[in-house]
């Protein structure tokens, strides 16, 4: 195996960063190594695309040609414990990478005007946290040990408590703890879940943390897929799925373990309401990539029903509240619990279509969903309230505004030709083909959130940019430089994925078709 150190500075430039930030002499030297050191890790990240530029994906999943920049040592040797730094990406995690990378810098960007919002509260350990998070984030994206994996899923967990509770809104204690805690008991599920695999794999003969070995060794899948392994008196393999699910499910947000997401929302910080929403969201999505069903395909397929419904209570729940809300920023926070419905729609039939629309999907509103945060954070800084009832006419008051928040709310729409039309219509159609006899009724169920979709953004963009300008908003400065190239960014991104989708499907679908050929293998 040819090893790289590629990832490992990836993973780690932005801790180094972080480090930096705390010895800075000046709050503009902290803000410039913060984005120093995101830009930074953004920069190397582009040098991942080589091997799947080429369409280097391998015969099977886990196997040497499927797994690049691959780095591998013995870390932690107690006893029968060998837990190993391990850290690899294929084309599952690969895209993600690049999206954490791309989104932390553009966050740090959306940061600069730190003083505005915080009365200059502790830049240092602002700026520390926000580099120790990406950290956090980009390891998980990485990690192929599952006892490394687990840490640094914790290591997310703790920045972004303060990031909520010292620098938030009103209520960014209860947002903060009520974060913590929900995030907490999925750990702890997860935790169990970890200890039990470990030792039910030692009954095969291969104790080990490997996520790769778990998913394609032939007498661990037999022991983890067997209905008669037990675990207190459940079924081994449905235990497993379960624990692991609901410590997914509560970052996906998946109903409903969903009442979390509103509050962190509205109270964060711009530029943390746009890593939640583009980021951590998505961790729930690929735990159930990597974990979940390629690890114990068999419980997939028991619970597939289950989560289907739970996947289209999401995307019309979280529609219709959004549709309800005149807050700005939680419409767009449930529109989130939405649009992330259709990528456990997408999962949960296991077909191949659904899967690479939840994939898809996961990654359009990676850019759609940061891009109305911030749309929802520039205003916020003028009018300093968030009540769409009292805006009105805001495209004559700032035209560059108006015309990029049309593009990223039109995204977040669904509108085709751009990032959120490809992954709703492939989750559907993957789920009105799957061969299940709920499978199209449920895809008919689903098709409904487009409706409700596009009617609570269209009267949301009525009332808020359209109509008669106000005398109150009349003054308001257009976006400033900062402002247009974050949004610019993030709106060109959502024109090419609705574009030219293949690239992205070009990167991804090696890996999710051997994800699929394990599920059909072992699943049955």
């Amino acid at each position: 195996m040819s090893e790289s150190h590629l990832l490992n500075w990836i993973v780690f430039i932005p801790t180094i960063g972080g480090v930096l930030c705390l010895l800075a002499p000046s709050g503009r030297a902290v803000k410039s190594l913060a984005v120093a050191a995101s830009g930074l890790a953004f920069v190397l990240s582009l040098g991942l695309f080589g091997p799947f530029m080429n369409g280097l994906f391998g015969p099977a999943y886990g196997s040497e040609a499927s797994l690049h920049f691959e780095f591998q040592r013995n870390w932690i040797t107690v006893g029968q414990f060998n837990i190993q730094y391990y850290v690899g990406i294929d084309g599952l995690s690969f895209p993600l990478v690049i999206l954490t990378t791309l989104i932390t810098f553009l966050s740090a960007l959306a940061s600069w005007n730190f003083e505005h919002w915080t009365n200059h509260r502790g830049i240092k350990g602002y700026f520390a946290l926000f580099l120790l998070l990406e950290t956090g984030m980009l390891g998980t994206f990485v990690a192929l040990d599952f006892f490394l994996f687990y840490i640094f899923w914790e290591v997310m967990l703790l920045p972004m408590y303060f990031l909520i509770g010292v620098w938030g809104g009103p209520r960014k204690e209860y947002s903060a703890i009520k974060f913590f805690l929900y995030t907490l008991l999925g750990s702890i599920l997860m935790l169990v879940a970890l200890l039990a695999m470990y030792f039910k794999s030692a009954e095969a003969g291969v104790p080990t943390f490997n996520l790769i070995t778990y998913a394609t060794n032939e007498a661990i899948q037999r022991l983890f897929n067997d209905p008669g392994t037990m675990f207190l008196n459940w079924n081994f393999g449905l235990a497993m799925f379960v624990l692991l699910f609901i410590g997914f499910a509560i970052k996906v947000p998946v109903f409903p373990f969903h009442t979390w997401l509103p509050d962190a929302h509205v109270e964060a910080p711009t530029p943390i309401s746009m890593i939640l929403a583009g980021i951590l969201l998505k961790m729930g999505g690929y735990g159930f990539l990597r974990l979940c069903y390629p690890i114990f395909p068999a419980a997939g397929q028991t619970a597939a029903y289950a989560l289907a419904i739970l996947g289209v209570v999401n995307i019309l729940y979280g529609a219709l509240c959004a549709m309800a809300q005149s807050d700005f920023k939680r419409l767009v926070a449930y529109s989130s619990i939405s649009h992330m419905g259709y990528v456990l729609l997408g999962i949960a039939v296991m077909t191949s279509t659904g899967i690479q629309g939840a994939m898809f999907q996961m990654l359009a509103h990676g850019i759609s969903s940061p891009m109305c945060f911030f749309l929802v954070g520039v205003i916020y800084d003028r009018a300093h309230h968030r009540d769409i009832n009292r805006f009105g006419g805001l495209w004559l008051s700032m035209p560059v505004y108006g015309s990029l928040a049309t593009l990223g709310f039109f995204a977040s729409l669904g509108l085709p030709a751009l990032c959120g039309f490809i992954g709703e219509v492939w989750v559907l159609l993957g789920t009105y083909h799957a061969p299940f006899a709920w499978a199209k009724p449920m895809a008919v169920l689903a098709a409904f959130g487009v409706v409700l979709t596009a009617g609570y953004i269209l009267w949301m963009i009525q009332r808020v940019y359209l109509g008669k300008e106000r005398a109150e908003y009349a003054g308001f400065p257009d976006c400033s430089a900062r402002e247009v190239f974050v949004l610019s960014v993030m709106g060109a991104l959502a024109i090419f994925l609705g574009i030219l989708p293949k690239y992205t499907f070009d990167v991804m679908n090696g890996t999710l078709e051997n994800i699929r050929a394990l599920l059909t293998a072992q699943g049955g």
